[in-house]
């Protein structure tokens, strides 16, 4: 297989640190609004679980997305390839765990979360699938932020040496 360019591999990192910078500002950026938004009611109770979606929707989901292809094709266009590093192998753990994570847990507990609100504004807070949704996102968010930022310093500071070759 025919490896990419300096150039074009150049590209590609920076399209691979963008789409990080987006995963990791959004998902910082859905933190704080998570903890640090105070609602008063069940209606702005609502609108706040509303932009959390939004922003899981739009810029999570797609940056996420993004990562992983830009990645893979950087492990199988350039010489780092999937399993000469360890720490490359180790991002792929990671980055495929969190997706799927937030693919079938977070994902579905937060769009429960805005469904339940946006239904049931004044009761939302006696729903318990809310509730318990709410403490397990609660949770989770902070392993998943230290994980994403695990693997953006394991990508800068490249800890583990090279896979032996048989």
């Amino acid at each position: 297989m025919k490896k990419l360019g300096s150039t074009s591999r150049a590209w590609l990192k920076g399209f691979h640190v963008l789409f990080t910078c987006a995963w990791v500002g959004a998902a910082s950026c859905m933190i704080l609004l998570n903890f640090l938004a105070r609602p008063d009611n069940g209606h702005e109770l609502s609108g706040v679980l509303a932009a959390l979606k939004l922003i899981d929707d739009w810029v999570i989901i797609p940056s996420a997305i993004g990562c992983f292809l830009t990645g893979l094709l950087i492990s199988w266009l350039t010489p780092w390839g999937f399993f000469k590093w360890r720490w490359v192998t180790v991002k792929w753990v990671f980055t495929v765990a969190m997706m799927l994570f937030g693919t079938f847990c977070l994902g579905p507990w937060l769009n429960g979360m805005a469904a339940i609100a946006a239904t049931d504004p004044m009761g939302v807070l006696q729903n318990t699938t809310f509730l318990d949704n709410r403490q397990l996102l609660s949770l989770t968010v902070g392993p998943m932020m230290l994980a994403m930022l695990f693997l953006v310093f394991i990508s800068v500071i490249k800890p583990w040496k090279r896979v032996r070759q048989e």
